[in-house]
């Protein structure tokens, strides 16, 4: 009975040091959220040998130069003092644990459409990370965008939170496609252009144009993929390699090796079919 209580309290202590209760959710499903995600590509160093999840990414806008923060369990450097209900405010209202904004490059205008329980999972797969105590590092931003409190009039204009719930008129596959596409894939965040106050064009949804880093991204809607089969689409987000033997952009390769090429085939071709449903958008002109 002693040897029982001591167990019980050496377990209470790690719980308390690595921030609360155990995550309750699966963490396993968690992983595969976190790669429809691409989560490590945005919270790993771009170097060789870099710990995965450690943070040290930095994504270049016109705004200043971001760095994606250490994302392990490490209890001062990363966040191991989170608990769920963080990760759950974090990811869907874009605020810290004090209170304080997240600035919108860290995609929380598509991530709070990720329903309860994948949050839940994705939250179990984080806590069974190594930590790492890699130090973050502050954003390089240019003046005035590094105060924090003007994202709350930000908000006011561009976010919206809440899960994703299904779109009338689509079918079940279509609706996951939109799900992955709009929400745990993000990939708006990249693919639909912004004004000059960094928020979406929602006219011109998934249309491609400039990215974040001022490259040019694909036009996603049926004008950009009408001259790829499904099956062409599915080679290409798998091998990463066109019909015609080219290669994409670095971005877009890292993408399909870190996200779309770990997607499960049902996955992938729900994805497809719902790219296959949007409006056909004229892509930009250079």
């Amino acid at each position: 009975m002693v040897r029982e209580l001591r167990a019980a309290a050496v377990a209470l202590a790690l719980c308390a040091a690595s921030g609360g209760a155990p995550a309750q959710g699966d963490a396993k499903r968690g992983e595969y959220l976190a790669k429809a995600g691409g989560c490590v590509g945005c919270h790993t160093e771009e170097k060789k040998d870099a710990v995965p999840f450690a943070g040290g990414r930095a994504l270049k806008t016109p705004f200043g130069t971001f760095y994606g923060p250490n994302i392990t369990p490490h209890p001062q450097a990363g966040i191991g003092r989170w608990t769920e209900a963080d990760f759950m405010r974090a990811m869907r209202e874009g605020e810290r644990p004090d209170g304080k904004n997240y600035f919108p490059a860290f995609p929380y205008t598509s991530f709070t459409k990720i329903v309860d329980r994948d949050l839940r999972d994705l939250w179990a797969f984080l806590r069974t990370l190594p930590p790492s105590a890699r130090a973050n590092q502050e954003h390089d931003l240019r003046f005035p965008f590094g105060w924090r409190f003007l994202v709350t009039f930000w908000k006011w204009f561009f976010f919206t939170p809440g899960p994703f719930t299904n779109l009338p008129g689509l079918s079940d596959v279509a609706n996951r496609g939109a799900y992955l596409v709009q929400a745990l894939g993000h990939c708006s965040e990249c693919h639909t252009p912004r004004n000059f106050f960094g928020g979406p064009k929602t006219s011109r949804f998934l249309a491609g144009g400039k990215g974040p880093d001022g490259k040019d991204v694909a036009n996603l809607t049926p004008t950009g993929l009408k001259k790829l089969s499904d099956r062409e689409l599915v080679d290409f987000l798998t091998t990463g390699i066109t019909p015609d033997g080219d290669v994409p952009a670095e971005a877009m390769g890292e993408v399909i090796r870190n996200t779309t090429s770990q997607l499960t085939p049902s996955d992938l071709n729900a994805v497809i079919a719902y790219l296959r449903t949007l409006p056909p958008l004229p892509s930009e002109k250079k």
